[in-house]
C-alpha cells in the first residue's frame, strides 16, 4: 500500500529543502497528503532557580522562533505551491515537552515520517537525538535523508537489509508501498545465515514475495570482512546505484546497543544515502 499521509519534520532553514526534495516528488508520485511539521522550542524556567527573566529576554526569544518558523513556512510553499497533491503546514509548540515527543505525536497518524540526519551545528537543544525517539516510539517507518543530500527520487533501486528479525520483517514490508513498479531490489544478508544463497530459505521466501509484487529482486550474501554491516550495507548501496537503504532498527535492548553499539546508530551516525528505518 503506497503512502497516502507523508509527515517531514522541518526542524531547521538549512535542511528543508534538502528534505523537501526528497519528500515532494514521494507525495507527487503516490498522491499523498504531505504535511510540513515544525515545533516551536519552549523557554523553560526551571523553579527552583532563583533568578529574574527581562521581558526583552521572553520577547527577543519569540522573535527569533517565529522568524525561524516563518522561513521554514516560505520553504515548504515554495516547494508544495506547484503541486497538485494537497499539503499542509504544521506549527506546533514544544510547551513543556520536547520536540521529539510532539513529532511522535504527529507521526501516528502518518503511513511514512521523513527527518533529516541530526545536525548538532544547527538543530536546537530540544530537537538532539529527535531521530531516534521517533524511530523508537511512533511506531512508524521513518526515512532519515543526509544533509545536503542531492541524490535521485525514492523508488527506482533499493537495497534491503536483511536478517531473520522481526524488525527486518517490518522494514521489508514497510518499503513496498514506495518501490516503483518494477523496481531493482537488492536483498542483502550480511554475516550470518548460510553461505550458499539457494539453501538460505528465509531470503529466498523474502525474493520471490517481492517478485510477486513486481520487483526485480536479487538475493546476495556479503562476509563483512571485519567491517560492520553498516558499513558493508552503505558500500554494497553505493556499487548498486541504490537510491534507499531499508533496515530494521533497534532490535537489540538499549543496553545492548549502549555497550556494544548498532547497525542502526552506525547508520544515524555515518550515512551517505536515504534510509528506511522500522521498528
Amino acid at each position: 500500500m503506497s503512502p497516502k499521509t507523508i509527515l517531514v519534520c522541518l526542524t531547521t532553514p538549512d535542511h528543508a529543502h534538502t528534505l523537501l526534495k526528497v519528500a515532494v516528488p514521494l507525495a507527487r508520485k503516490h498522491g499523498a497528503h504531505l504535511i510540513g511539521l515544525h515545533t516551536i522550542e519552549a523557554l523553560v524556567v526551571y523553579p527552583g532557580i532563583a533568578m529574574h527573566i527581562p521581558d526583552t529576554a521572553f520577547a527577543s526569544f519569540n522573535e527569533s522562533q517565529k522568524e525561524e518558523a516563518e522561513a521554514i513556512k516560505g520553504i515548504f510553499e515554495k516547494h508544495t505551491g506547484p503541486e497538485a497533491f494537497v499539503s499542509e503546514f504544521r506549527l506546533v509548540r514544544a510547551e513543556a515537552q520536547s520536540a521529539s515527543e510532539r513529532m511522535i505525536e504527529s507521526a501516528r497518524a502518518a503511513d511514512l515520517v521523513i527527518m533529516a540526519h541530526e545536525d548538532k551545528n544547527s538543530d536546537r537543544y530540544d530537537q538532539r537525538h529527535a531521530q531516534t525517539q521517533v524511530i523508537r516510539e511512533s511506531g512508524r517507518p521513518v526515512i532519515v535523508v543526509p544533509l545536503d543530500y542531492t541524490g535521485p527520487e525514492i523508488g527506482a533501486n533499493i537495497l534491503l537489509g536483511w536478517s531473520d528479525t522481526r524488525e527486518a520483517a517490518r522494514a521489508a514490508h514497510d518499503m513496498l508501498g514506495l518501490a516503483d513498479d518494477g523496481a531493482t531490489l537488492t536483498v542483502l544478508r550480511v554475516g550470518n545465515g548460510p553461505q550458499d544463497a539457494f539453501k538460505d530459505s528465509d531470503a529466498i521466501d523474502m525474493a520471490e514475495m517481492y517478485a510477486r509484487h513486481g520487483l526485480k529482486p536479487t538475493l546476495e550474501h556479503r562476509d563483512p570482512m571485519g567491517d560492520s554491516i553498516a558499513d558493508v550495507l552503505q558500500t554494497a548501496a553505493f556499487e548498486k546505484g541504490a537510491d534507499l537503504i531499508v533496515t530494521g532498527a533497534f532490535g537489540h535492548s538499549r543496553a545492548y546497543d549502549f555497550v556494544l553499539g548498532a547497525t542502526t546508530y552506525a547508520l544515524l551516525r555515518d550515512q551517505k544515502l536515504p534510509v528506511l528505518f522500522s521498528k
